[in-house]
């Protein structure tokens, strides 16, 4: 049960370890891209391509989903990225229970985009858990973890891909362990969790009154989705890539230091500089920042604020 990117090597490593997998649980599709087509779930596009049966259901919970499960009769049910709740009819059905792949050391960082939130929140480590699905959120039993480093130039894209990868590893050497009947199930330690929610409607629009260290953890955090912003009077600019310059300003925080194709585009912050390294303007394509000031200008002493409160 999957449906982004980050279930496909799991699902293509149960598939390349001969692991009999009787039906694939997935979102249903989507329109996506600029022309708003169709699009299936890259874990759809996987299945059909090894002729294993492909389930999409808005809420796994209906009663058609329960039944397709029990229908199948599994031993055991794998998630990883699924997007549904799991209810306890669902949870009983087979044998071994439900084994969720989830990218984070737990307890810490449960929830829904624990990847963006540890490098939000500035983290130096994270990694993967394998876990015994329970009602509660992210709250089963530990199998195995296994950790990475966050690089200080990681983006939340790039640590996906690798999470992704990780993830598949973690859940083979799970697998393996429960075929064994060597797998040691740990408590969550729950003083220890922590819980970060899913991003709101207009979240990504950049604190400039934060220090310069959360801001360039912040763009690096939402890079690619939701993104990074900042609003220019009622004009979008995205933005994918900050620098640090140490420095009193004398300025409001936001202010626009300096906006030209030599220094690129500088704002004031609570502690620093930041310097915008590469963005996108309505209508435009991303670009270095130095690049896209040749065309459409920024204007010095303009504030740049935090609207949505994010």
């Amino acid at each position: 049960m999957g449906t982004p990117d980050f279930a496909v090597p799991a699902l293509k490593m149960l598939v390349e370890q001969q692991y009999n997998v009787v039906g694939v649980f997935t979102q249903p599709d989507r329109k996506a891209g600029r022309g708003h087509k169709m699009t299936p779930p890259p874990v759809k596009v996987l299945a059909q391509e090894q002729g294993i049966p492909v389930y999409q259901f808005e809420k796994v919970r209906v009663p058609e989903g329960v039944q397709a499960i029990r229908d199948l009769n599994p031993d055991l049910l794998v998630t990883a990225a699924f997007g549904h709740i799991l209810t306890e009819e669902i949870l009983a059905i087979p044998q071994y229970g439900c084994i969720n792949v989830h990218a984070s050391l737990l307890p810490k960082l449960r929830g829904a985009a624990p990847i963006q939130w540890a490098i939000i929140n500035g983290e130096k480590e994270t990694g993967v858990t394998t876990m015994y699905t329970v009602l509660a959120l992210d709250a089963g039993d530990i199998l195995e973890q296994q950790g990475i480093s966050i690089l200080n130039d990681m983006t939340a894209g790039e640590l996906y891909r690798e999470l992704s990868a990780l993830g598949a590893e973690v859940l083979e050497r799970t697998l393996q362990k429960l075929e064994a009947g060597t797998l040691v199930r740990m408590p969550q330690r729950e003083e220890d969790a922590t819980y970060f929610p899913m991003f709101k409607k207009g979240f990504g629009e950049i604190d400039f009154e934060m220090t310069c260290e959360k801001i360039y953890d912040f763009v690096r955090g939402t890079n690619p989705a939701p993104g990074a912003y900042m609003m220019y009077g009622e004009e979008k600019i995205k933005v994918f890539r900050v620098s640090i310059q140490n420095g009193e300003t004398g300025k409001p925080c936001g202010s626009v230091l300096f906006a030209n194709d030599k220094q690129g585009l500088g704002i004031s912050a609570k502690d620093g500089i930041i310097v915008i390294e590469e963005m996108q303007r309505q209508g435009a394509r991303r670009m270095a920042a130095k690049d896209s000031l040749r065309g459409k200008k920024v204007e010095e002493g303009y504030i740049f604020t935090n609207k949505h409160g994010e």
